[in-house]
């Protein structure tokens, strides 16, 4: 199995993009079918509910019901593991911490400069060129 902690924005692009071979649209999808198993906590879903809902992205109602309900139902909560490194966007601390908990998790974000530099932090893209080296998907 591959644990993934996915950034806010990741799902944002996804959720607004029309290109479904976008890389952050292809991440979606591997979080609903099943390759990629999302590691959450409340304050990340609550930040994906309260953010997907903002009026300004115009993102329809039930795309956003359809990714929280996922996220909720599938997403494993592995507690946080206390990150004692510098963090240049202590605002997102929460989901780095979440990606420790879990042993060869990645985080995957489109803003790696908000973390710290982990070859654990990944853009879409590079988790999908992840995961078509393991042989996992056919990238």
């Amino acid at each position: 199995m591959i644990y993934a902690v996915i950034d806010t924005n990741v799902i944002v692009a996804a959720a607004k993009t029309h290109k479904p071979n976008s890389s952050t649209s292809r991440i979606l999808s591997l979080v609903f079918d099943g390759t990629i198993v999302p590691l959450i906590c409340e304050e990340i879903l609550d930040e994906y509910e309260q953010i997907l809902n903002l009026p300004i992205l115009g993102i329809p109602e039930d795309i956003v019901s359809a990714i929280v309900l996922k996220f909720k139902t599938d997403g494993i909560n592995p507690g946080r593991t206390p990150s004692v490194e510098n963090h240049p966007d202590p605002t997102n601390r929460v989901f780095y911490e979440i990606s420790l908990s879990v042993e060869d998790a990645y985080l995957v974000t489109n803003n790696k400069r908000h973390f710290p530099d982990k070859m654990t932090v990944v853009t879409p893209t590079e988790m999908l060129l992840l995961l078509s080296a393991t042989g996992v998907i056919t990238y």
